[in-house]
């Protein structure tokens, strides 16, 4: 139980980085590679200061950083010409063939009735956020979120061999710092106030203390398992979308809801 709420509170904190990030780009206004570098630079120095300057910067962490900076950088690019909807599709989509795919090379065979509850679970996905108008999928916007889904699978599976949950993602926010910098300089970026704060209350709340929580829990999921778990997040940002920016609540989220949570208790039955 312990585990499962763990769990549930490290998924509420994902679907509030996605609630900040569109309040701080669609409503006030921050460019989203800006938001990207101010969510790193206070996720960064939050857990610097939690460590107290004990920060392990070896070899792993430097492949955790990269991971951390595919998906920020690919995450922010892509929602310049992507659909949010379809974007979520493809990052979620490139998350769960990464992780399975994975495990079905390096853990053996994945069980039937996970591979039944993680097609149920992203068919409600699919219900959930296939756009209205018809599918749009720009070349560039594309691939960048396919990276995006890539690198956060890879961080994730990183994850797995975690010790020391919250000094390892220190270490991975401190050097993907000068990583999400770099395009800046050759890209120029607006920066608003309110969209600034934004981004600062994100990194530094649900993006270091959300992703060093999920550092302490993967060790004791199962690849597979913890790719599932993730579906519930765009189901919750929805949710907390109707609650805080008064989106309207339809019987196709409710039904949706319905099959991304049932098709991920399937997965979690053992036989």
């Amino acid at each position: 139980m312990r585990l499962f709420l763990t769990t549930l509170l490290v998924m509420v904190a994902f679907a509030a980085n996605s609630v900040l990030n569109r309040l701080g780009v669609a409503v006030f206004g921050t460019d989203a590679l800006a938001f990207a570098v101010l969510r790193v630079a206070a996720g960064a120095l939050t857990l610097a200061v939690l460590v107290r300057g004990q920060l392990a910067l070896g070899r792993d962490r430097l492949w955790g950083a990269l991971a951390l900076a595919v998906y920020m950088l690919g995450f922010s690019w892509a929602y310049i010409g992507l659909g949010a909807g379809v974007g979520a599709l493809i990052l979620f989509g490139t998350v769960q063939l990464v992780m399975f795919g994975w495990a079905g090379l390096a853990g053996g065979p994945v069980p039937a009735l996970r591979w039944l509850g993680a097609a149920v679970a992203f068919g409600g996905l699919v219900l959930l956020l296939w756009p209205q108008g018809g599918l749009d999928l720009p070349l560039g916007g594309t691939v960048a979120m396919i990276a995006a889904g890539a690198g956060w699978a890879a961080y994730s599976l990183l994850g797995q061999g975690a010790r020391q949950p919250l000094v390892a993602t220190a270490g991975n926010f401190v050097l993907c710092l000068p990583l999400v910098l770099l395009p800046l300089a050759v890209v120029p970026v607006t920066v608003t106030t309110f969209g600034a704060i934004t981004a600062v209350v994100a990194g530094a709340l649900t993006s270091a203390l959300g992703y060093a929580l999920w550092y302490r829990v993967l060790p004791q999921l199962a690849a597979t398992t913890a790719a599932t778990a993730q579906l519930s997040v765009p189901v919750i940002a929805v949710g907390g979308g109707a609650v805080l920016l008064a989106e309207p609540v339809t019987l196709r989220l409710a039904i949706a809801a319905m099959l991304v949570l049932g098709g991920i208790g399937v997965s979690l039955i053992r036989r």
